[in-house]
């Protein structure tokens, strides 16, 4: 057993975001106490505050990139149905640049806090971008859909409170011995085996008619790219204090499964975008990736090791009320295309193309014209 995977006997409440206490390391070599310090807390403090910001700037890349894609749409071929006329667009572009700073900002969170509390924390944007949408978009945020906002909020907080201390970890050979674990193992042989069965069986008779088909190719590669950036940061944050990790091939590795799966996502996402409305797509992306991160990140990282029993509780409660509040987000919005239409039957035929946004002009005036004798 390598001595970078070692198991926390902890006594004390492991949960406690702002205090530092007593912990007994066990490890094949022997005991060891150690404190959390001052300093570990700093750093998870480090990591929240950027979880913020990347919150901030991926909720509002959302809105400027389906701006992009809108105006896209009305000179060239759809993003959703294979188009690329939306590398034109200025929007799209500052969408991908405040999207880029976001995620920068989120990787570095990585490096210094824990996917459990790095992760919910994506709520955020989810917030920024509902808010936005109803401003700039005309998708019109209910009352019901900031009671959601409150509920992700209230969650997010709780498991702030809760979040566990980032496990330390000094070399890339000790990641790669926790990713080879064989739990771990069967996770990533099951995602990728339902994202090629997503990818080549059912995107291209659902993609256009189901979101979950390309939230799941989104979701499930970004379990993996979270897991792939963490080492790479922790790799980057070693060799910048003089202990190189340049030279193990680990590092290559986990980079070039980075760039395949942050790729993908990107490519998928951007045709979530244009296929549905961005208030449902934000927060059912969030929901699956932050599940999806959070069950990849326990296995690999053990990140309730040495947890007392309630504060895992309490994170998952934290985590469920999130879930819910981004629930809440989706329904409202659903239940607004509903009563936007004029009846109920012709609502069933044609809501998914009223979801994506078609600005087409001629189909609007059928509509109206049937509903209200225009």
């Amino acid at each position: 057993m390598n001595e970078g995977i070692y198991c926390r006997e902890a006594e004390y409440d492991a949960g406690s975001f702002g205090r530092g206490n007593d912990e007994k390391v066990v490890s094949p070599f022997g005991e060891k106490r150690v404190t959390v310090t001052a300093m570990g807390i700093a750093e998870n403090s480090k990591g929240l505050v950027l979880a913020v910001a990347s919150g901030v700037f991926i909720g509002a890349s959302f809105i400027l990139k389906k701006k992009g894609l809108k105006q896209a749409a009305t000179h060239g071929t759809r993003a959703g149905i294979g188009g690329y006329s939306y590398l034109l667009q200025p929007f799209w572009w500052a969408g991908m640049v405040t999207m880029f700073i976001g995620e920068v900002a989120n990787f570095v969170a990585y490096i210094y806090a824990p996917a459990l509390l790095v992760t919910p924390l994506g709520a955020l944007s989810i917030i920024v971008s509902a808010v936005l949408a109803h401003f700039l978009l005309k998708e019109k945020l209910q009352q019901m859909g900031i009671l959601g906002c409150v509920f992700c909020i209230v969650g997010s907080v709780l498991i702030v409170i809760h979040a566990p201390q980032e496990h330390a970890l000094n070399s890339v050979q000790e990641i790669w011995d926790l990713a080879t674990q064989p739990l771990f193992l069967v996770y990533v042989t099951v995602t990728v085996s339902v994202i090629l069965a997503l990818i080549l069986h059912f995107e291209p008779r659902y993609g256009q008619k189901n979101m979950l088909v390309y939230l799941g190719i989104c979701s499930l590669m970004g379990s993996l790219t979270v897991m792939s950036t963490k080492a790479i940061g922790i790799a980057i944050k070693l060799t910048l204090e003089g202990i190189s990790q340049i030279t193990y091939p680990q590092t290559w590795f986990f980079l070039t499964v980075a760039v395949i799966c942050i790729i993908t996502q990107l490519n998928y996402l951007n045709k979530a975008l244009d296929t549905f409305n961005t208030a449902i797509v934000s927060p059912l992306h969030y929901v699956m990736f932050t599940t999806l991160t959070i069950i990849a990140s326990v296995i690999m990282f053990k990140d309730w090791s040495g947890q007392s029993a309630s504060s895992i509780a309490s994170e998952i409660c934290g985590f469920i009320i999130v879930l819910s509040g981004t629930i809440l987000l989706h329904a409202t919005r659903e239940r607004e295309q509903s009563n936007m239409r004029g009846t109920r039957s012709l609502t069933w035929y044609i809501g998914e193309d009223l979801v994506k946004d078609i600005e087409d002009e001629r189909l609007n005036l059928i509509i109206h014209g049937s509903d209200y004798g225009e």
